[in-house]
């Protein structure tokens, strides 16, 4: 077995903690394990304990590369956070607080793509679970209901925490003037993208294509996996073209509407998409969720105008640097085609943080080479070719970017990097804040301890 399986087989272990087994030794086996802890109604068992502190193991040796040793802080650790984990979810219980079932099988649908598209196909991956897809996804499925309702618990309950300007300013004079940070230079830049039209005949070509294959499907015995795996430009072509059940809203509208309106097994009309064009079969549907595979024809890369998009940023460029009265935020939202950054005006967010100033060395590589060259603040770039979008779906497009404000390298002030340090000192205080809730619920709970636990351990 190769290293890429052993490694999916351990992430998978890492999700799947049967709570099927764990009801049943919980059911059946009392006298044969050890109760470490009642939470209101929820046993917890040593093995179920001993469990989790050996899959943590596992986890942080292949994280750390090398042996970690077991001690009892690890085991008591575990102990406490499960404890804790039954206190979050029968509160969030009384408070309502729930994940609706569609939004936990959109993540279980996520997290299985990963993994066929790591291990090659649906059939490898049910191959070396010993067990199918419908199997793992139900066996997931408790488990991530469970993380998600803990989340948006937390969630919930940290985001009605807020902070005082007063509060900031204590928090940062705290802070010795030897141990304050070296903020790395930061830009904030605005983009104008415009994606290059099609030429004439690239969309009948494309579209020419996809009825030729669904022709073959049809009328010729080829089968839409065959033919996926030869010819289908989606990210899905090596497993078949291979979409697993996944909810209707999460699919592009055309795609959804088309498959929705086949019977099982039928083959589609060749449907245009903003991907391109698709031939759709139809495997299963259950309530408003579809299992389907497709072939995807793209239009040709080499069939774009892409001077017609250079000259229409050049035409955008020369208008806002010889026209006072146009902006470059106001042309970014009239003309931009990417939907992320024009209606903020063209701004590019940090991608993690969402903060206006970027470090430099945050920029996606093609984004830092542009603004490399660009000296003064509104200084905008010639048009740069870029892939716009992600791995799994980008397209070629054309942008060009404004230097809105730099900042040196510096020691961190609270006058210029007063929301960064907002937002450490409002994460410090949610975190005091919410561990200052969970002790009080652990109070109010039903919380005891079968075993001899040192004092140190509960309230972690």
């Amino acid at each position: 077995m190769n290293k890429a399986y052993l490694l999916l087989l351990f992430l998978v272990s890492l999700i799947i903690i049967p709570s099927s087994m764990q009801a049943q030794k919980k059911a059946e086996g009392k006298n044969l394990d050890q109760i470490v802890a009642l939470v209101n109604d929820h046993i917890i068992l040593k093995s179920e304990i001993d469990q989790q502190v050996q899959q943590y193991m596992m986890q942080m040796q292949q994280q750390q590369g090398k042996q970690i040793s077991f001690g009892e802080d690890i085991w008591y650790t575990v102990l406490q956070n499960t404890i804790d984990r039954y206190v979050m979810l029968d509160q969030a219980a009384i408070d309502s607080i729930s994940v609706p079932t569609g939004k936990v099988d959109q993540q279980i649908n996520r997290r299985i793509q990963q993994y066929i598209e790591r291990i090659g196909s649906e059939e490898a991956l049910e191959q070396q679970l010993g067990k199918s897809v419908v199997q793992l996804r139900a066996d997931l499925r408790e488990n991530y209901r469970e993380q998600m309702t803990i989340q948006r618990f937390q969630q919930t309950k940290q985001t009605a925490i807020s902070i005082t300007r007063p509060e900031v300013e204590e928090y940062f004079n705290k802070i010795p003037q030897d141990s304050l940070p070296t903020i790395p230079e930061q830009v904030a830049v605005s983009q104008i993208v415009a994606v290059p039209p099609t030429l004439a005949n690239a969309k009948s070509q494309a579209r020419e294509f996809a009825k030729q294959l669904r022709d073959s499907v049809l009328n010729h015995g080829k089968t839409i996996e065959e033919l996926a795996k030869k010819h289908s430009d989606g990210p899905n072509a090596a497993n078949g073209g291979k979409v697993p059940m996944m909810a209707i809203n999460d699919l592009v509208a055309e795609y959804s509407a088309a498959a929705t309106s086949l019977n099982t097994g039928d083959i589609s009309q060749v449907v245009e998409t903003s991907f391109g064009f698709h031939v759709i079969r139809l495997n299963k549907r259950e309530g408003d969720k579809i299992d389907t595979n497709h072939i995807l024809i793209k239009v040709d890369n080499e069939s774009y105008d892409d001077q017609a998009a250079i000259d229409r940023l050049k035409q955008i460029k020369d208008s806002v640097e010889t026209n006072d009265d146009i902006t470059f935020s106001e042309m970014a939202r009239k003309h931009s085609d990417d939907p992320n950054t024009a209606s903020q005006g063209g701004r590019v967010l940090h991608p993690q943080s969402g903060q206006r100033h970027i470090p430099l060395k945050d920029l996606e590589p093609a984004l830092y080479r542009i603004v490399l060259l660009l000296e003064e603040q509104g200084d905008i770039s010639e048009p740069k070719k870029f892939n716009m979008g992600n791995e799994n779906n980008s397209k070629k497009a054309y942008r060009i970017v404004r230097l809105d404000d730099r900042i040196e390298e510096h020691t961190a002030s609270l006058k210029q990097d007063y929301s960064r340090i907002k937002t450490a000192a409002l994460r410090q205080k949610q975190q005091k804040e919410f561990a200052k809730l969970l002790d009080k619920l652990r109070q109010e709970m039903y919380v005891e301890y079968k075993i001899s636990v040192p004092e140190k351990y509960k309230q972690l």
